[in-house]
């Protein structure tokens, strides 16, 4: 097996590189050990040094094909090790391309690690598991390092720990309703403030919060409590540390010859896709992370850089890439059905989502990067304003059903001097949090699955840091703790009800019911299950603009009663007061409609109770 998964490796085919190369337990030669792999095609040598050799330099003997190999007789579990490669400009000490675990940064030596003895008991969540394009999907997006800071920290190496984050974080996410957690990158990376975009270790859990078996007992028992998580995973580019993957035989190894076509605007190195092992390589750390630890879902991120040359649509597409996304897409869909896979896509290349056999890239989502750029640049305008801006509200549904989209508020909306979600929008700090809680409500009854970055549902007054944590004192004050309510109530209203989730992506599930008085800053529109066994409708109305609309008059599909299931003024929420009575729907010119006090900032969500056919 390991002389086939080899040659594949070579030939851009291979998605399991993990199982032969790196550092395996093994029983040769009558004994027990470990068997050490590493492909250096052009280094003029390779040793490996590490705690069995007392850091002593051991001669790895070459295959005809460049792979550099040894066994080691009596190797251990927890022993550090490195590999060191001789080239024209000298011996550089190199940590493991395929090693499943490092030291703690800044120290950069591979582990020896057993992987394969972790005993899984998430068996009917795995077998039960889809797409979820039909169930409610709700994302937390959490950098792990600063959603708390550890009561005991001292310096910048203690993190809260992988079991850690079991006991504090999933809890937290079962309570709020979010049906997903989304981790920034875990990958071993060299510096915090990178937040694991710089990536040195693609097959290494971070070792900041912990061994690789309590990344596992993470997963497993978010599992258990019917949460799934994603791993954001960074594949366009990788850090440029030569303890790393940069010239790692002494030749570009991993990226471009052209120096026109390795260096990334974030000061890493892009991957050369041309080359087969890279192909191989990159396909294998997405397979690793869905086999060796059951995530649920990977968020590619920056996926424009694999489209197109360096992410620059001017300078072409990057056909390499491309072929990379169909080939991973394609085969990891055969390996992993029920997994998600995610672009974070800010390009209007088309068929990101279709599959990969009519032509697409086959990915199951993509995040809607122009719907997010649309509305929160509407909610920074003024709301006697907003009138003249209608279409960044309405524009989104135009294109919406063109692609799969995943609806995002995340990390990058709230960082760099762009502030916070609350920070953004126009206005006093009461009439920030009134506009927010109404587009809370247009955020979860909008088409489209949800995703929200941690600190989001705390109407978030500082700017993210992550050398900090959230915010968790605004909790006490009346304000914040109403929105947190709401944020809670929202997640638990679009678990309940098929219309907000079920049919998602056919057209005919969502309507504008009135775009009259968009000029306004003034909307309402229906959403349906479409579902026979669970048949549903639910209305909303919104209100950006800061002038009440007293007897609005909103139109339905029928006559009948209409249930309010939630006011963003109700006073739970830190509102003004809202009205929770049924109204009954009467004709206006002919048309059915329900007629209500529509306060300014605000929204309402109403359903469809009983109705007269």
């Amino acid at each position: 097996m390991k002389e086939r998964i080899l040659r594949e490796y070579l030939q851009g085919q291979s998605c399991e590189a993990y199982l032969a190369l790196g550092a395996h337990f093994a029983h040769e030669y009558g004994q027990e050990g470990v068997r050490f792999t590493v492909y250096a095609p052009n280094a003029e040598a390779v040793y490996l040094i590490g705690d069995f050799s007392e850091w002593n330099a051991w001669d790895m003997k070459r295959t005809p094909q460049g792979f550099w190999t040894i066994f080691v007789e009596g190797a251990q579990a927890g022993q550090l090790y490195k590999y060191r490669v001789k080239t024209e400009e000298g011996l550089f000490d190199r940590a493991d391309p395929f090693g499943f675990y490092t030291e703690l940064r800044p120290a950069t030596a591979s582990v020896v690690y057993d992987i394969d003895h972790f005993r899984w008991t998430d068996g009917a969540w795995m077998a039960a598991r889809d797409k979820n394009y039909n169930r409610p999907l709700s994302i937390y997006e959490v950098h792990a390092g600063s959603w708390h800071i550890h009561p005991d920290k001292k310096d910048a190496k203690r993190f809260l720990s992988y079991d850690e984050l079991t006991d504090t974080l999933l809890p937290y996410v079962r309570e709020n309703g979010y049906t997903h957690v989304e981790l920034l990158p875990l990958t071993e990376h060299p510096l915090d403030a990178s937040w694991g975009y710089q990536v040195s270790g693609f097959f290494a859990p971070t070792s900041r919060y912990g061994e690789p078996l309590g990344l596992m007992r993470f997963v497993n028992a978010c599992h258990k409590q019917g949460i799934g998580v994603i791993l954001d995973f960074v594949p366009a580019h990788f850090v440029n540390n030569y303890s790393s993957l940069a010239k790692f035989d002494g030749s570009y190894l991993y990226e471009s010859d052209d120096p026109a076509l390795r260096d990334s605007e974030w000061g890493t190195t892009f991957f050369d896709f041309t080359k087969p092992h890279v192909v191989s390589f990159l396909k294998s750390a997405l397979d690793f992370w869905l086999t060796y630890y059951h995530f649920d879902g990977i968020r590619y991120d920056a996926v424009s850089r694999l489209i197109y040359t360096c992410g620059d649509e001017s300078r072409g597409l990057n056909e390499a890439g491309i072929w990379m996304l169909r080939s991973a897409n394609y085969q990891l869909e055969q390996r992993h059905p029920g997994a998600m896979r995610i672009a974070e896509d800010s390009t209007i290349y088309q068929k990101v989502t279709a599959p990969v056999v009519y032509g697409g890239l086959g990915f199951d989502y993509k995040w809607d990067m122009g719907w997010m750029n649309e509305v929160l640049d509407y909610m920074k305008k003024r709301p006697d304003e907003r009138g003249q801006f209608a279409q960044e509200i309405l524009h989104p549904m135009e294109y919406f059903y063109s692609d799969i989209f995943l609806l995002p508020l995340s990390h990058d909306e709230v960082v760099h001097g762009k502030g916070t979600l609350w920070g953004k929008i126009y206005g006093t700090p009461d009439e920030k949090m009134r506009q927010l809680r109404a587009f809370w409500l247009y955020f979860f009854t909008t088409p489209g699955k949800k995703l929200s970055f941690m600190g989001n549902e705390l109407a978030s007054r500082r700017e993210w840091d992550e050398k900090a944590a959230l915010e968790w004192g605004l909790l006490s004050e009346t304000a914040h703790e109403g929105f947190y309510r709401l944020n809670g109530a929202l997640s638990a209203l679009y678990g309940a009800h098929p219309a907000l989730y079920k049919n998602d992506y056919n057209a005919e599930s969502f309507s504008w019911m009135d775009t009259s008085r968009a000029g306004q800053a003034v909307f309402a529109y229906c959403r349906d299950s479409l579902d026979a066994e669970a048949p549903e409708r639910l209305y909303t109305a919104l209100n950006f603009s800061n002038r009440p609309v007293p007897g609005y008059e909103m139109p339905v599909r029928r006559l009948g009663m209409y249930e309010v299931l939630l006011h963003t003024e109700e006073p739970s929420f830190g509102g003004a007061g809202g009205f929770t009575q049924p109204v009954p729907a009467h004709l206006v010119r002919g048309k059915p409609c329900i007629r209500f006090d529509l306060p300014a900032m605000s929204g309402v969500l109403f359903r469809e109770k009983s109705a007269q056919i």
